[in-house]
């Protein structure tokens, strides 16, 4: 991986007040950088401007303030560069499922020839675990089968980097873990670039190498960036039996349930947005806790920790 394929600098969002009052800013000095492979997970209460972040990346939504590089580029307006998966599958019921894929993919090489579009399609529908379904339409699919034909869909224009705004935050525990297993698998494969918004603590240390944890909005801010330090071919059956697990998880919550609503107003002293502080409270904390707490027989039942304000 290397350091700042992708590089956000002093990002602000800011709306009108009704009235002639003051802007409502949404967040500001928002600094972060994203290696090349990376898979980044970003954390935060409802409001403070997640999936806004998200669609300025995405170039479907303009920042107030700051810029956004890519790849040495700055970021203007949506590009098949970057892939996106929204929480709905945003799929056209009139089409198949390797239709849908097919309308992509044929925006992204308008001179491919049919069997070649065929090829691209299948393979990753076969990638997303729906051989055998690639010729039934959305209705005749699942939740979690149509939000694997937007994955699909996503991965086949092949773009530098995938934003996924929580893709499977409305499914069920187990096809979401089927998803989540599978998403690990391509991005294994392809080496691809993620930014992802998720509520699910545990989804966010299963798949990212690093989770940004947002304070509350107003004013926003990227408060601290956790580095995942769980070895990367991380699997959810087993991972809480790693001793470097519940210190990351223990962390996280703590920031959403405590840490999130005083850091606004009183930031912690050496605090500086322009180079938030990267942590690591699993090799921080996991050696000092005794085995009974760090090495659980049991699984830990999953943790989604209400972002409303």
């Amino acid at each position: 991986m290397s350091a700042e394929f992708l590089k956000v600098e002093g990002l602000s969002k800011s709306f009108a007040a009704p009235r002639g009052g003051p802007p409502l800013v949404v967040f500001d000095e928002v600094n972060f950088a994203i290696g090349k492979g990376e898979f980044v997970c970003i954390i935060g209460h409802s409001g403070c401007g997640k999936s806004t972040i998200l669609n300025i990346l995405a170039g479907l939504d303009d920042a107030s303030a700051g810029v956004v590089v890519m790849a040495g580029r700055e970021i203007a307006g949506p590009s098949l560069d970057r892939g996106v998966v929204f929480q709905g599958h945003a799929l056209m019921p009139w089409l198949t499922a390797k239709k849908n894929v097919a309308f992509a993919v044929k925006s992204r090489w308008p001179d491919a020839d049919k069997t070649r579009i065929d090829e691209i399609c299948q393979r990753y529908l076969d990638l997303v675990g729906l051989t055998g379904a690639e010729h039934k339409k959305p209705a005749e699919l699942s939740g979690g089968m149509k939000q694997r034909v937007g994955i699909a869909r996503a991965f086949a224009i092949e773009p530098k980097m995938l934003l996924l705004d929580e893709p499977f935050g409305a499914l069920d525990a187990l096809t979401r873990g089927v998803i989540q297993d599978e998403l690990l698998k391509i991005c294994a494969a392809t080496h691809q670039t993620v930014f992802m918004i998720t509520h699910d603590v545990d989804e966010a240390i299963l798949l990212a190498d690093k989770i940004m944890l947002m304070s509350n909005g107003p004013h926003a801010r990227i408060a601290e960036i956790v580095q995942n330090t769980l070895p990367r071919n991380r699997s959810r059956h087993t991972i809480h039996k790693d001793p470097q697990y519940y210190p990351i998880r223990n962390h996280l919550i703590d920031f959403l349930v405590s840490r999130s609503k005083d850091f606004t107003d009183q930031p912690p002293e050496d605090y500086d947005p322009r180079h938030p502080p990267l942590v690591t409270p699993g090799l921080t904390t996991a050696s000092a806790l005794p085995e009974t707490l760090i090495s659980p027989r049991a699984a830990p039942r999953p943790v989604v920790v209400s972002m409303r304000n």
